[in-house]
């Protein structure tokens, strides 16, 4: 398995989330933002966390006009995997390769923090070694993470299956974190090759340093499908 992750100007995950997959036995290459086009061995794309070209007009703003995405978006219509994680959400929101838009967190502060998880929907091949309703645990590290879309947008996501992630307490009780709409903290697209999720799995994935390694069996399940 070979990940390609996209390096923008500003991103500051992209070797942590390359050894955290290299944990996981996939191969990683990083890719620039002024490529044109993905390696040919790519079968996943990661789009990792940071701060893409300063996060400047609105976070993933710039970033979704790098050369590069025009082969990710290719790469999505075409079928391949594609990852968003924090950053990487915002910008694939952007790209409109996922649906809604990301906010100021509701509380106009930074928040990075472990938080609790709900595993919405088990049909979803990025989520697949865990069990619905099972809680996970991740951190967070973003001051626009509070997930918006409209009623309509919103019904369309739990009726295709899309929501994959919310937030939650301990104990599974709804927790409102940012602000996001019905607590969502990752999504799909209608065909599940593209996921993205605000907590970074790349910062659980090795239980020396993390207070959890539910990350890096979210990184299994992404490999493995």
């Amino acid at each position: 398995m070979t990940a390609s992750i996209i390096l923008f100007p500003g991103t500051n995950c992209e070797r942590d989330t390359a050894r955290a997959f290299e944990r996981a036995g996939a191969k990683c290459l990083i890719v620039r933002h002024d490529e044109t086009d993905l390696p040919q061995k790519t079968d996943l794309v990661v789009i990792a966390g940071g701060f893409s070209y300063g996060d400047y007009l609105r976070c993933g703003a710039i970033a979704r006009f790098a050369p590069i995405m025009k082969s990710v978006a290719s790469f999505a219509k075409g079928g391949g995997r594609i990852l968003g994680i924090c950053n990487g959400f915002q910008i694939l929101l952007e790209a409109f390769l996922l649906p809604g838009a990301m906010l100021r967190n509701e509380s106009r502060r930074f928040i990075s923090r472990y938080v609790h998880l709900k595993v919405s929907s088990a049909n979803n091949p990025f989520l697949s070694k865990f069990k619905e309703s099972q809680i996970v645990s991740m951190p967070i590290a973003h001051a626009e993470g509070a997930y918006y879309i409209d009623p309509d947008g919103l019904k369309a996501l739990y009726d295709d299956d899309q929501v994959a992630l919310t937030y939650c307490d301990k104990e599974g009780k709804s927790l409102n974190i940012n602000g996001s709409i019905d607590n969502i903290a990752a999504i799909s697209n209608k065909d599940k090759n593209v996921f993205a999720l605000m907590p970074h799995p790349e910062r659980a994935a090795n239980p020396l340093l993390s207070e959890s390694a539910d990350g890096l069996t979210l990184i299994k399940s992404v490999l493995e499908f």
